[in-house]
């Protein structure tokens, strides 16, 4: 868990750059529906919204790559960009010797399958940028101070990071050479099974889409629903002018449940964790998941918010997933239908419902009102009852903020804490946040928390076995910093 929130909480920072940019892709969408449904781009509303939907585009279509650099410099030690560039080795290795040509040059079997190669060219997703942020950010922390022989000292240090991260990105290559076409092939097969169930069907689809986000095989479970893989593709059929009579399925209730749960259900989960973030963080809080509701609502781009908390807290996501998959077996039994080309947002739902397979588009209203109330709810007693630390639930709170410590002497406080933790040779790793050191330390029977009290720190947090964290104030990095030279 803690290594999780460690990774969520890396990813805040690429994250926040995506809600501007569905917002502006949303804007342009509707200015210029030509650029995600095809025709003549003439005029001057078309033309800006077509930029509008480039510009936004720029950061959304490139999204595996923010997270790459984010993850590899937020989980590095003192977020070093070295680790970022690290990340970015590891990211060029990967997906360059598992894309299709170098896959089917290598195996030339793979060609033959269809799902293998759909499986390879999906292979630039989410998934691999985060893989390949950990990757580059774990070398670093376990190489950054290497020491080679004179021959090679040029490479010692930070130099070698990036090597060694290069050489792990093979392995790993390596394994997912066999293991990705097997994992995407099975979802294929599950999909199949799945379309044969109806309006419950319908609904594990949409459950087994949002769950599939982080890994990126959701593309799996698409191209079996949206497009012709195995002889249903509900968007294509749906946006080419055709109705439930010209197939063998009620069309678009493949779509449809998405509308109400990314229009209404997301901003009412955004409210819940707005009202329960901390009163000190309130505006942190509105400033990120604010702004990813509204970006789910204009355009349907669900990544800003999702990414958000998913791994700051993965139990409410995987109740996030179920909720889609509620809402869409309901919506595709009372009949609603929609359809879009680019996602499940107010652009889309406005422009399919002159289309002729669009069914009772009204209900919206009724059915979105009934996701924002359960998603709200659901949420706000998820949070609170089990204390989920969701953007502006962060440990650190307004009294840590405040604390004035009784000198300046950093140094002198350092080497008191690190003997209460029982020496330099006991500490594994020193970071920090806002207001606290996180320490990891080996053996926790040597820590004296009295000794580490009388240095004049507010408080100690033992979260678990071998981490404590010991409450500074927003001084907290200069305390850092000193124990980082004592334990050199």
């Amino acid at each position: 868990m803690k290594f999780l929130q460690k990774l969520g909480k890396a990813l805040m920072l690429p994250v926040a750059c995506l809600p501007i940019c569905g917002i502006l892709m949303g804007i342009g969408y509707a200015l210029c529906p030509a650029t995600m449904q095809g025709g003549d781009i003439t005029g001057i509303g078309n033309q800006i919204g077509f930029f509008l939907v480039k510009a936004g585009g720029a950061l959304i279509d490139n999204m595996a790559l923010l997270f790459v650099i984010g993850v590899g410099v937020g989980m590095a030690d003192k977020h070093d960009g070295t680790g970022g560039l690290a990340a970015l080795a590891s990211w060029l290795m990967i997906t360059n010797l598992l894309s299709t040509a170098v896959v089917t040059t290598i195996m030339p079997s793979i060609a033959k399958n269809a799902d293998a190669t759909l499986a390879f060219d999906k292979i630039s997703n989410p998934f691999i940028g985060i893989l390949a942020g950990v990757i580059g950010s774990m070398c670093y922390n376990k190489f950054k101070d290497t020491k080679l022989p004179d021959w090679l000292s040029f490479f010692s240090g930070k130099r070698c990071v990036a090597i060694i991260a290069g050489v792990v990105s093979i392995i790993v290559s390596v394994v997912l050479l066999f293991v990705w076409p097997v994992v995407f092939t099975a979802l294929i097969t599950v999909g199949q099974s799945i379309a044969k169930m109806g309006a419950v069907g319908a609904g594990i689809y949409a459950f087994l889409n949002r769950l599939l986000i982080p890994t990126g095989l959701h593309h799996a479970l698409n191209n079996v629903f949206w497009f012709d893989t195995i002889g249903l593709g509900d968007l294509t059929h749906f946006w080419a002018g055709e109705t439930s009579k010209n197939v063998s399925w009620s069309l678009g209730m493949y779509m449809s449940g998405f509308f109400p749960c990314m229009m209404f259900g997301i901003p009412g989960a955004a409210l819940a964790m707005i009202q329960t973030a901390k009163s000190n963080k309130k505006k942190i809080a509105i400033g990120l998941v604010g702004s990813a509701a509204l970006c789910a609502f204009v355009c349907g781009v669900t990544e800003p918010f999702e990414f958000g908390f998913m791994f700051l807290a993965p139990g409410l996501y995987v109740i996030y997933a179920i909720l889609y998959g509620i809402f869409t077996t309901i919506t595709t039994l009372v009949g609603f239908r929609a359809g879009f080309s680019f996602s499940a947002g107010a652009t889309d739902l406005v422009f399919s419902s002159s289309l002729p397979a669009a069914q009772k588009t009204w209900m919206i209203i009724p059915l979105g009102i009934a996701a924002f109330i359960v998603f709200y709810v659901v949420f706000r007693i998820a949070i609170t009852k089990f204390d989920l630390k969701t953007p502006g639930r962060e440990d650190d709170d307004l009294d840590e903020e405040n604390i004035t410590l009784a000198n300046d002497d950093f140094t002198a406080m350092a080497a008191v804490i690190l003997e209460g933790l029982g020496g330099s040779a006991n500490v594994k790793s020193i970071d920090n946040c806002i207001t606290r050191l996180r320490l990891e330390i080996n053996d926790d029977n040597k820590i004296d928390e009295a000794k580490i009290k009388s240095s004049g720190a507010a408080g100690i947090i033992r979260p678990g076995k071998g981490n404590i964290q010991v409450i500074i104030g927003p001084k907290v990095q200069f305390v850092a910093d000193e124990m980082e030279k004592l334990c050199k």
